[in-house]
Formats: structure tokens, sequence, C-alpha cells
């Protein structure tokens, strides 16, 4: 009775439990990148750093490209962030539909791994 119960939550709802899991971490990683906070500022300066304009043409000036430089800081930083929970997510992606695919294996795998270990 217990390895037929065993066997029922491993094919049924382990293996659900498994997939739930792999979504929760992904949720995870995007909540943890703040991914969609970085695509909402994604131009937006760098920590807030702005130069208000002065009263002449030159002080204006300097103020549009100190602003524009730290609009460019500020994207080249969040796209590396963007990228690294991008990488992140692929690669826990994959980490998930291997434990899926193996799943289903694994006792299978146990139940032979004795019988090929006297064999071999």
């Amino acid at each position: 009775m217990l390895l037929a119960d065993l066997l029922t939550w491993w094919y049924g709802r382990g293996w659900l439990q498994v997939a739930r899991n792999g979504q929760r971490r992904l949720r995870h990683v995007i909540d943890l990148f703040s991914v969609s906070l970085l695509l909402r500022t994604l131009i937006a300066p760098w920590r807030k750093i702005i130069t208000y304009p002065g009263a002449g043409l030159d002080a204006k000036m300097r103020a549009i490209s100190d602003n524009f430089f730290s609009r460019m800081v500020g994207f080249v930083v969040r796209i590396c962030v963007l990228l690294s929970a991008f990488v992140s997510g692929i690669v826990l992606g994959v980490y998930t539909l291997v434990v899926l695919l193996a799943w289903p294996l694994i006792p299978v795998a146990l139940l032979a791994s004795p019988i090929l270990g006297l064999l071999l």
C-alpha cells in the first residue's frame, strides 16, 4: 500500500509540485532582479543624478550633456542587470526542464541500480 501511494504521488502530485516549484523559482528571480521596475525606468538618470540648467547657454548645454550621460549610464547598467536576469531565467528554465524530464526515471533508476551493480 505504501509503495502504491508513493508511486501515485510521484507520478501525479509530486511531478506537479516540481513544475510549480520551477514556476515559483522563476517568479522569485524576476522579483529578485526587479525586472518590471528596470523596464519602467530603463532610460531614467543613473541614481537620479540631474544637472539643472543655469542662466547662460553654456550652462544649459552642459546640463543637457550631463543629463544625457547620466541617462546613458543608467541605461547601460539596467540593460546589464536585465541581461543577467534573462540568463538566470534561462538557466533556471533549463534546470527545471531537466528535472521534469528526469523525474519519472528516478524510481526506475533506483530499482535498476542494484541489479546493474550486481551484473557489473
